[in-house]
Order: structure tokens, then sequence, then C-alpha cells
């Protein structure tokens, strides 16, 4: 007898059969997947900051959205100790990441404006354009110089509306660095607004860990996104930017005025997140230790090269292979995801190596031996 939903299983059927069907998996073997690049999520600084919290009366729960009775006072010292250390103007927290962007683009960019995005970026900035009213053009991979081609043919053809800039300041997929220089430019030339998604940079590039574009954070015509589920160990987002744009936000943006706020628990906890960030500088150099011997092992042992930060991607290119692939890396104890379609473009499957403090430089050169003999049996 056929299922109640024969559609869906039809769907699902066509996705096992291209190599494309995914499923849960519990966390199992040495940490080559996760995002939590500075070993914070099960560190003791987090732990111990939680129980602080909770002995002082900090709530797990929020009870309401932030604009009734859910905005503790967690919520309000994160935002301007985040504003303070990313150096912004103000800040605002939110639940995740792929929240806050849906928020930005859904709420900020006008009607007649233009949003002129990186072809890569995050699928959640695209749900945010899609929800939005302005108009939308991608330009080349972090190439400023189509990017400028773009808006300048979007001009000539009548546009005057406000220009807002999307990058990620560091690939998630890729691991590659915007060229955010030339991109500040771009937007000094035409009133345009920069907008970077520090997801991959917060906690492992700038100073302190301030992020990739902490340089210009403190410019009128920059907001940032800062999540806090990665680096930081915790969850959460902090969009920093100028006031007037935070407070469009908090009176504008559907995703934070009909949503629950966020754990105050967990704003405490991203609090202690960046106060390690400040107080030890030990950490984020550990971690660079171990990306710079990841990068010269990749190369040593699997000629693999041009990596420019702690995600290493191993493109395969087929769907299937890439998962046998990572099914022969999860036999040797690793754990390696593959990252097939829409999550990266068609043709371009691959593993997603990831670089944390989970995991020392013997395991590091042990999976790269390993990955160089299983590339070998699959050529």
């Amino acid at each position: 007898m056929a299922g109640a939903f024969p559609r869906h299983e039809t769907s699902l059927e066509a996705l096992r059969n291209r190599g494309r069907y995914r499923q849960l998996m519990p966390r199992d073997g040495h940490d080559f997947a996760s995002n939590d690049y500075l070993g914070l999520a099960g560190s003791d600084v987090l732990r111990a900051a939680a129980t602080d919290a909770l002995a002082r009366g900090v709530p797990v729960g929020a009870g309401g959205s932030r604009l009734l009775r859910g905005n503790d006072a967690e919520h309000q010292l994160l935002e301007a100790e985040a504003a303070a250390f990313f150096g912004a103007e103000a800040a605002l927290f939110m639940g995740g990441g792929f929240t806050a962007n849906q928020a930005i683009f859904s709420t900020l960019p006008q009607q007649g404006d233009l949003v002129l995005y990186d072809a890569l970026i995050h699928a959640s900035t695209h749900d945010g354009m899609r929800l939005g009213r302005a108009e939308t053009r991608s330009f080349t991979h972090s190439d400023a110089e189509d990017a400028s081609r773009v808006l300048k043919a979007w001009r000539a053809a009548g546009g005057t509306g406000q220009v807002w800039i999307a990058v990620e300041a560091v690939y998630s997929m890729d691991g590659d660095l915007a060229p955010l220089d030339a991109l500040m430019a771009l937007c000094d030339a035409d009133g345009a607004v920069l907008v970077v998604d520090e997801a991959h940079s917060t906690g492992v590039f700038g100073d302190l860990g301030r992020g990739l574009a902490h340089g210009i954070a403190h410019r009128p015509n920059v907001l940032s996104l800062h999540t806090c589920g990665k680096a930081l160990g915790a969850s959460g987002a902090l969009i920093c930017g100028q006031r007037v744009l935070i407070e469009t936000l908090i009176n504008k943006a559907r995703g934070f005025i009909f949503a629950t706020a966020p754990s105050p628990l967990n704003a405490a906890l991203v609090r202690a997140a960046l106060a390690e960030l400040q107080q030890n500088t030990g950490r984020r150099e550990q971690a660079w230790q171990g990306i710079t011997h990841a990068q010269a092992e990749a190369k040593r042992l699997c000629g693999l090269e041009g990596y420019h930060s702690q995600i290493l991607p191993v493109v395969i290119g087929d769907d299937k292979r890439t998962m046998a692939l990572a099914a022969a890396m999860q036999g040797h104890g690793y754990d390696i995801r593959g990252i097939r379609p829409p999550t990266v473009p068609r043709g371009t499957s691959r593993l997603r190596l990831s670089i944390t403090l989970n995991t020392g430089a013997q395991v590091i050169t042990r999976m790269f031996e390993d990955l160089a003999r299983e590339m070998e049996k699959r050529p």
C-alpha cells in the first residue's frame, strides 16, 4: 500500500539514487566536521560560565519576544559588550545566523534598492532576498571587478536606490577570503553598504578574533554579522552596525518581532566567549598553529594547496564518489562529511575538512595519510 505522501517518497527516492540523500548522524570520531574552531563548545570556560550564570539567577528561557517580557538584562549587556568589542555603534542579538541574515535582507534594503551578492553567498541571504523588496544581482565569486561591472550596469539602466553588497568574510564551503579592501573601495565610490557575514571568521581572524572586517567595522556603510555558534561555542548571532539600522531591525524585522527571544543563559555564554577571546589570546594562537600544520600536511601528503583558512575543501566532483570517500574516512575514525548540491554548485561535491582545537597535530597528520591512501583507491 502506498504511503500517505507518495510525491515526497518519490522525491526522497530520487535523492537516494543520485547520492544526495541526507540523514542525521551521531557525533563519532575525530572532529573534522564541526565549526567549533576554538574548542569552546564543550570547554570548561563555558561550563563554568553556565554554572555562574545559573547561580546568579539568569533564566534558562526568555518567556517571550524581546519586545514583550523576553528582553533580559543579559541580552542588553551582551549587545553593549559586542558593539564595543567589534567596533560598531550598536548590536542586536538574534537566535541564529540564518534568522539574522533573513532579517537583514528582508528588512533593510528597500524597494528600488539593489542587493549585489557574491555568487556563493549563503542560503540564508538568498532566503532574505526572496522575502525582501529590493532588486537582486549576483557577481562572480570574490571578483570585485565583476561586482563593479554589475553595479555600473544597474546604474546605467536607471537604478537610483541604495546598493547593498553582500559577502562572506570567509566562505563556509570554500574557505577562501572575500576581497574586502576592493569591495570597500567600490562601496565608497558608489555610496553603497557592505554587508559582511563574519560567521567563519569571528574568533579566528582579526585582532583578538574580531573578524576579517574589523578594520572597517566602524565605518557607517558597513554592517557585519557575527554568529555565536561556531568559534564562540554557543549559539545565536550578533548584527553589528549603525544604530539606525539596528533600530530598524527591532521595529520591522519579522524574525525579531515575532520570535521568542534567545535564551538569556545563552547570552551569558556568548558574553563569556567574548571575554575569553580578549583574556586568553593563546587559544586563537593555538588554533592557528593547527590550521598552519593542516595546510602544510595537506600539501605534503595529498598535493592539496591554496588554502587560506581553517576550512580545507577537498573537491571530488561526483556526488556518490564523494560520499564513498567520506564513509571510508569515517571508517578510519574521522568525522568527515561529504558536501553535495545544493549546498555547493553541481559538479563540485567535496569533503569539507574543518580544523579545530578539538583535534591535535598528530591526528591531523594521520588523517591526511589515510586520506591520501583512500584517494589513490578512487582515482
